[in-house]
């Protein structure tokens, strides 16, 4: 069995348990990037802000003209087909954000749990195509612990998605 904690000498005689893994984090400034969307062709401004504990990862839609907010979340997706997309409430109709999936990759493999990323269009750009220039992008801007615990979630039961012919079981 894997432990979940790795005991850390701080001391002669005393020991400590390594938080630094289960504190949240967030970026130190804000960074940019430029780019176009890989399915739209659209060209696309991308800034990425610190965001407080316990916001999550939010994706903000600046280019209407009322700006929406939608969160990186399970209950957001909205298609999967070519690429992950978001939108309110999962809703089809509604405001979307796609392809987040090398952006959330660099997020999840650096730890970064709270991140505002405000979007001119639809869609993420592109970049390298690899999640490598996201990973320097939040390098970039730094990251930092917040005085906050992760957030886990636990499956307890087996969950099954079907879609016509096809499954997914986790």
């Amino acid at each position: 069995m894997r432990k979940l904690f790795v005991p850390d000498r701080t001391g002669p005689g005393s020991i400590a348990y390594n938080s630094r893994m289960l504190q949240q984090r967030t970026l130190k400034s804000i960074t940019r990037a430029v780019g176009v969307g890989l399915h739209s062709g659209q060209k696309v401004e991308m800034t990425l802000r610190p965001a407080a504990p316990d916001t999550g990862i939010v994706f903000r839609r600046v280019d209407l003209p009322q700006p929406v907010d939608i969160p990186a979340n399970a209950g957001s997706v909205s298609d999967t087909r070519m690429n992950s997309t978001i939108s309110s409430g999962g809703d089809p109709g509604s405001p979307k954000v796609q392809t987040i999936e090398h952006l959330m990759s660099a997020c999840a493999g650096l730890g970064v749990d709270n991140l505002i990323v405000d979007m001119t269009a639809d869609e993420v750009p592109i970049l390298d195509g690899s999640s490598a220039s996201f990973v320097f992008l939040l390098q970039s801007a730094g990251i930092v612990l917040q005085d906050a615990p992760k957030r886990f979630m636990r499956v307890l039961k087996p969950v099954e998605v079907r879609r016509g012919e096809g499954a997914s079981l986790a």
